[in-house]
């Protein structure tokens, strides 16, 4: 059993987290200024300290007695991050070196740190390996990728075995609704609201959409493993279409709503799939939940009984 600070622990992918370090045992201490996490999130009878990793006596002080740091807070998007850069690099770089020194300081060997494809930029080839070029289109994007550069350079300097994990279009239960986020909860909130989806372009564009709890599991897998470091993509190593994926979250929610077709949007990537092999020889990653079928029937039933989506419905009818 072990102690673990999870920064961002009360945000859709760190509250995961949390869930399953307590069903494996674990002791999670969640770190979080409820900016973008939800206090709905946290889970009763886990330390929550309410601070912000930009505040390094607060990160130090959160992290006392832990063993490994799942690093997850951070400033999310590319439009935000093209809004307000300043608190973007803020967030991701100044945040992430906090956290760092902090486990330094404590001798803390492991930050797991929750990195993104959007280091890559421009796709260049499919399936995209750790190789592939990096070459960010926005602060987001670069803020992410420095943040990374500076996980693993703390491997060199103090002998640390930081993990940074590259997240694709990760979904799933306690995913709400953002306009500028991942398109199934935009999706699921069309059919909740029992109007047409839209899908810009032609919709056979592809992602590879991976599970939350399939995510979790690497996090955990990273964190406990006895020698990996350096950098791993997260995926399911499949890929869907966006027509394919409106039709199935309809199928399995039962509402039909239809689609609408806008025009394609300058800067959306064409083609997105994860090469995980190097994830997989490392640590043991295996995705194990498919989005068609478990995966979106699972999230459309928590969405559609989540009480805050609920409430903004009932508020914007």
């Amino acid at each position: 059993m072990m102690r673990a600070l999870v920064t961002g622990g009360a945000g859709f992918i760190g509250s995961n987290i949390v869930e399953r370090l307590l069903e494996l045992g674990h002791e999670p201490v969640v770190l979080d200024n409820i900016s973008s996490g939800y206090r709905e999130n946290l889970v009763p009878g886990v330390p929550f300290v309410e601070g912000d990793t930009r505040d390094a006596a607060t990160v130090a002080e959160a992290m006392k007695g832990c063993g490994v740091v799942l690093h997850l807070a951070a400033s999310v998007g590319n439009a935000r991050s093209i809004a307000d850069p300043q608190t973007d690099s803020a967030v991701n770089v100044v945040g992430t070196l906090n956290v760092l020194e902090a486990a330094r300081a404590q001798g803390i060997r492991r930050v797991v740190y929750s990195s993104s494809a959007g280091i890559f930029g421009e796709l260049k080839t499919l399936p995209i390996a750790e190789d592939h070029p990096q070459d960010p289109d926005s602060p987001y994007g670069t803020s992410k990728l420095a943040a990374e550069k500076m996980c693993l350079v703390y491997n060199k300097l103090y002998d640390m075995r930081n993990v940074c994990l590259r997240y694709f279009n990760v979904y799933g239960p306690h995913q709400r609704f953002d306009a500028y986020g991942n398109v199934i909860p935009i999706f699921a909130d069309r059919i909740l609201k029992g109007v047409p989806m839209t899908i810009f372009g032609d919709g056979e564009q592809t992602r590879d959409f991976v599970n939350v709890a399939d995510v979790a599991a690497a996090n955990l897998a990273a964190a406990f493993s006895d020698d990996a470091q350096g950098a791993f993509n997260i995926g399911s190593g499949g890929r869907i279409t966006i027509n394919r994926l409106a039709r199935v979250m309809q199928e399995v929610s039962g509402v039909e709503v239809g689609v609408e077709y806008g025009p394609e949007r300058p800067g959306d990537v064409r083609d997105s799939l994860a090469d995980i092999a190097a994830a997989r020889a490392a640590f043991g990653f295996a995705p194990a939940v498919p989005i068609e079928g478990r995966g979106l029937e699972e999230y459309m039933d928590w969405v559609s009984h989540d009480p805050l989506t609920r409430a903004r419905l009932e508020a914007e009818a």
